[in-house]
């Protein structure tokens, strides 16, 4: 048998340009070894759990400052350490030292609030606001009230409490 014969084709016109003519050379492929550019750390979390334990323990004295600072470093503290973990950053022992720090702050806070409870119930302070709202806007009651109050400072504490002039 004889195999069938494609009939010839006609030969193809001559391109008018060359092909990419009138555009730059493309770049060079990278080489297949190449690594891809190396993605900085992320580190911001680690850091701000330090700063902010920092300024929670400066705070402490102020109940809030030391709780709410110390739980926000905490937290975050405990973030960055997790990004530490996963190859994301590379501060870990900043983070640990922002979440004990935190705690640190936070308990330095909580340590405040029985101290500034025995100072205000030893200076009469609830006495003097209860005796304060019992005068409403009455002038006179309320004098009473500064003046029991303040009588009641210079017997406890033996000092004399003085008016500005």
């Amino acid at each position: 048998m004889s195999e069938p014969t494609n009939p010839p084709q006609p030969p193809l016109p001559p391109p008018s340009q060359p092909p990419g003519a009138g555009y730059p050379a493309p770049p060079p492929l990278p080489y297949a070894t190449q690594s891809p550019p190396a993605i900085a750390p992320r580190n911001g979390l680690g850091t701000a759990a330090l700063v902010i334990a920092i300024v929670g323990l400066l705070l402490c004295f102020t109940v809030v400052g030391g709780v709410v600072l110390g739980i926000a470093a905490v937290v975050m503290g405990f973030t960055g350490r997790g990004r530490v973990k996963r190859g994301e950053a590379n501060n870990g022992g900043v983070a640990i030292a922002g979440v004990a720090l935190g705690f640190l702050s936070i308990v330095a806070g909580l340590v405040f609030i029985p101290i500034y409870y025995y100072l205000v119930s030893q200076t009469g302070v609830v006495d003097l606001y209860d005796c304060m709202t019992k005068a409403g806007n009455d002038q006179a009651a309320q004098q009473q009230c500064e003046t029991s109050w303040s009588q009641h400072v210079e017997t406890k504490f033996s000092v004399t409490l003085t008016t500005a002039p």
